[in-house]
């Protein structure tokens, strides 16, 4: 593979030869989400441990679509504009039925945003520069093959057992996140179980090596005449690397499946040559299923470990850094006094909304991918048939609705006119600010922004913003004047035209739940 596996260093854990003070978070998973978690709770000055039983990155391309979203958290992280220069941006997408085009899309149609729609980048890319970042940060300390092996908590902290090369040791701590992925072994020893559909399809995931002069945009087939009946999906990636993902059906046996000697010929009709190399091989079945709760006491949950999606649609990695961003401004406001407990059930609520969200999308293609025999099949076909010609059949189309984060049901003060793209419980749009961007001005802390006047002085954090085109469009619309209480995650908590300080001051402590 072009992509050099190198371990990460293990170290004897302290743990083993005297007891540890109890550290404030453990992280168990240094997958993409346990990483980017403890980077953003260290930016609040809080310490953590992250354990894991393995000592490299991901082997295989895993996630590879990063939303402008996730690109937008991982640069208040430090490698947002990393991951943006080395993956490969796009912004079109092309359906297809047999040979003919449908439709495609475009999912950035403006300008005035820092970063891309969507870049493709193989997971292992993200994991390195986001170990790397946690590895030189004094706060946070990653400790590779340290596998938890039984997780126990009381009213004031969780407890750990842990295996390593030089023999187990045990940990205590104030919280622990398991981001230990969909398998997740903290779930399975707490006996927690999904909830959700297990729907009975497979598909083969491979990535080739190849030099190609194709654009960088996503192209899906259903029915191509490479691939009769089913459905077919590329991505271009990175040093020549592309993604094919190939439906086999539920019938099919995946360790055949998987064998190069049957892979190579399917991809071979996709491309239609045989100058590639098989670099990864998988094949996977579909599942859109979540926690009940992610918040358990002191044990809470995020990213795969807590919900899981059918990958069409980009909004499994993608949905677990939006649990990053909703959890670790809250954890730390607790952890260092400035808010109760309490606020881990906004958390809990939110973050379960966005999972349904990603549910509801992710489910609706699969079906539509793959409808049962009968009238689904028969009005799937219908509509595939009819959609060359017909613009409403052609919406009805679902080959997977890109991953878009998703606006918070809230009860923010909102008793305006200004744009609905900034309403109370949406992520903050990004602007042109002078040479540089709004978002780099936020985040990380509660802040009141003033556009077109200056925000009262409540005790927290001002900025004036600069009026432009972009950001009166965004943030004003017909109004001259607006202001706008934003979180530490870059979410429109509240606005107002005409602010008065006390109603500032109650929606200021309704996020602190005080």
């Amino acid at each position: 593979m072009p992509y050099d596996y190198k371990p990460f260093a293990y170290r004897t854990p302290p743990g083993l030869t005297e007891a540890e003070p109890r550290h404030d978070v453990i992280i168990v998973g240094a997958g993409p989400i346990g990483l980017a978690l403890a980077l953003d709770l260290a930016s609040y000055g809080v310490e953590c441990v992250v354990l894991d039983d393995n000592d490299v990155v991901s082997v295989g391309s895993r996630a590879i679509c990063w939303s402008k979203r996730s690109l937008e958290i991982l640069d208040r992280l430090g490698i947002g504009e990393t991951c943006a220069e080395k993956g490969v941006t796009w912004k079109i997408g092309r359906t297809y039925h047999r040979d003919t085009e449908l439709f495609n899309f475009d999912l950035l149609p403006e300008e005035g945003h820092k970063m891309p729609a969507f870049v493709n980048l193989q997971q292992y890319y993200v994991e390195q520069y986001l170990a790397e970042a946690a590895i030189a940060h004094d706060l946070i300390d990653v400790r590779f093959k340290n596998n938890v092996t039984n997780t126990s908590q009381n009213g004031d902290f969780v407890t750990v057992s842990i295996d390593t090369p030089d023999g187990q040791y045990a940990l205590k701590s104030k919280y622990l996140v398991a981001c230990d992925g969909a398998k997740s072994p903290i779930r399975n020893q707490m006996g927690l179980d999904f909830l959700g559909e297990f729907f009975e399809e497979r598909f083969l995931i491979a990535d080739i090596e190849m030099t190609a002069e194709t654009p960088s945009e996503r192209w899906f087939w259903f029915e191509p005449t490479f691939h009769p009946g089913q459905s077919a999906l590329m991505h271009k990636q990175p040093d020549n690397i592309y993604r094919i993902d190939l439906q086999l059906g539920w019938d099919a046996d995946p360790d055949e499946e998987k064998k190069p000697k049957n892979v190579i010929p399917r991809i071979e009709k996709v491309v239609g040559h045989s100058d590639f190399k098989l670099d990864w091989v998988s094949v996977y079945s579909f599942q859109c299923r979540r926690l009940e709760r992610f918040v358990h006491d002191r044990v809470i949950f995020a990213g795969d470990s807590a919900h899981v999606v059918s990958p069409f649609g980009a909004r499994g990695g993608n949905g677990g850094l939006q649990d990053v961003d909703a959890l670790s401004w809250r954890l730390a406001a607790i952890l260092t006094g400035h808010a109760y407990t309490s606020v881990l059930e906004d958390y809990n609520s939110e973050r379960v909304h966005g999972a349904d969200e990603n549910i509801l999308h992710s489910a609706g293609a699969t079906k539509f991918m793959s409808p049962a025999d009968g009238p689904e099949r028969e009005e799937r076909d219908r509509i595939l048939a009819a959609a060359a010609t017909d613009p409403v059949e052609r919406a009805k189309i679902n080959s997977g609705r890109l991953s878009v984060p998703c606006v918070y049901p809230s009860a923010g003060l909102d008793n305006t006119h200004l744009p609905e793209i900034s309403r109370p419980g949406s992520v903050c749009a990004d602007a042109p600010q002078g040479e540089g961007w709004l978002l780099n001005l936020l985040g990380g802390r509660l802040v009141l922004m003033g556009v077109g006047c200056t925000a009262p002085d409540v005790g927290i954090d001002t900025i004036l913003a600069e009026s432009n085109e972009f950001l009166r469009t965004r943030y004003l619309g017909n109004s001259e004047r607006a202001v706008y209480l934003i979180r530490p995650d870059q979410v429109i908590a509240a606005r107002w035209v005409d602010p008065d300080p006390d109603e500032v001051s109650t929606a200021i402590n309704a996020i602190w739940r005080q």
